[in-house]
């Protein structure tokens, strides 16, 4: 499988399969393609993979690309502007994405739904306490709303992020919130009353646009609905 990442604020995910080769997305994914590929929808899993991918923001349904041509192509696009982040990850290895960030992956990579350890993450951290786990082996591609920050954490070294910034992180980073210090702040400072903790050691990715900052900034000037008479 060869892939590339093409545009700039609206990127694309371009995949040339060779036969026998398969991806898979959540119903809805797929942008364009060439003849030569075959889709196959199904619940990936069975009722119980299902409902852990609703939760964690995916479609019931997945849908299977198979190249059955000596050489096929398949185009994948965002939800949002944004990047795409290629994930090369070896048998076993895992990565924790927030939830609704997941975009294609090869047949062989798992995805699964993700528990936050801690009770008060869960009930404070901004989105819940599901997020999105996926392990290897195979490539897999994750969607960022905004441009994307990386950042290498060493072992107890932390960063206090708005929640909404957290795209993914490794399974060694520790992810935790505490409260916002100072009533004013908490009121008027525009963070909310939580704010999320990553530790590593470990590395992190953050998002500079979540999408619903993103919707909320669109609101206004959306049409309003008429009232009827």
């Amino acid at each position: 499988m060869k892939y590339e990442i093409k545009g700039t604020i609206m990127e694309s995910l371009e995949i040339q399969l060779q036969q026998g080769e398969a991806v898979y997305t959540e119903s809805g994914g797929m942008a364009w393609m060439t003849d030569g590929i075959d889709m196959k929808t199904s619940g990936r899993g069975g009722l119980g993979k299902m409902l852990g991918r609703a939760l964690s923001g995916e479609s019931l349904f997945m849908t299977t690309y198979t190249c059955s041509a000596p050489q096929a192509m398949i185009t994948f696009a965002p939800e949002g502007p944004g990047k795409i982040i290629p994930l090369p990850l070896e048998a076993g290895r895992s990565m924790i994405a927030q939830k609704d960030s997941f975009m294609v992956a090869e047949d062989s990579v798992q995805l699964e739904m993700h528990f936050r350890k801690k009770l008060g993450a869960g009930l404070f951290g901004g989105e819940g306490f599901i997020l999105q786990k996926l392990t290897g082996p195979g490539m897999a591609f994750i969607e960022c709303i905004g441009e994307v920050v990386e950042y290498t954490l060493n072992p107890g070294q932390r960063l206090k992020i708005d929640p909404g910034h957290i795209a993914m992180y490794e399974p060694t980073v520790d992810y935790d919130i505490e409260r916002v210090k100072g009533v004013t702040n908490m009121l008027f400072g525009g963070e909310g009353i939580f704010l999320a903790t990553l530790a590593g050691p470990g590395k992190v990715w953050l998002q500079t646009m979540p999408l619903s900052n993103l919707a909320s900034a669109l609101i206004p000037y959306l049409p309003k609905p008429s009232s009827s008479n």
